[in-house]
């Protein structure tokens, strides 16, 4: 039985020391991949295939609208299957509005989606490889840690920024200053 205990006992320091030599660090993931090159192009294509949805559903939306006019200010003077035929041709548009607003949303998303996947898998890999050369036990997201050491963790942060090839002082306070800059020029216009 003694045995038994100091066997026991045994493994649990040995668990307890191997454990304190276990290195973890952490990143903030979502500033690496905002603050990316490759985010930057992502977010060009997203802006210009929602402008384009946004033109696409103006000209839809004024068509229902000039018709719609046109409706109400000569229903009295057709007879009523023309009226009936501008009714129907009214709700064709309304119709093709609501699934033009639908379809676009999910293309959209897919878009980002597609764009953005690799920007990802990106930052991800850089970070693996840099916990893998530091000794790393494991990595996680600084913005949902209620508390971080630092004298116990190391921020990988800096020295990802630098494998990602994100501009030195570039922060996600610059970005949203780029960000609504960009959209009161094309607010302006």
């Amino acid at each position: 039985m003694k045995r038994m205990i100091v066997i026991a006992a045994a493994a649990l320091f040995s668990l307890a020391a191997s454990a304190q030599e276990l290195k973890f660090a952490y990143v903030d993931f979502t500033e690496l991949v905002q603050l990316m090159p490759e985010m930057d192009s992502a977010r060009v294509q997203i802006d210009a295939a929602s402008l384009e949805a946004q033109e696409t559903y103006q000209a839809i939306v004024e068509e229902y609208q000039s018709k719609a006019q046109q409706y109400e200010q000569k229903q009295s003077s057709w007879t009523p299957a023309i009226a009936q035929s501008k009714a129907n041709e009214l709700q064709q548009i309304m119709a093709r509005i609501q699934e033009f607003e639908q379809a676009i949303q999910q293309d959209l998303q897919q878009l980002q989606n597609s764009l953005q996947a690799p920007i990802y898998e990106k930052a991800q890999k850089e970070i693996n490889q840099l916990a893998k050369s530091k000794g790393v036990a494991a990595v996680f997201e600084k913005t949902s840690l209620l508390y971080i050491d630092p004298a116990q963790m190391t921020d990988l942060t800096q020295e990802a920024r630098v494998a990602l090839n994100i501009p030195e002082g570039r922060t996600l306070e610059t970005l949203q200053a780029e960000l609504q800059a960009k959209a009161q020029a094309a607010q302006a216009r």
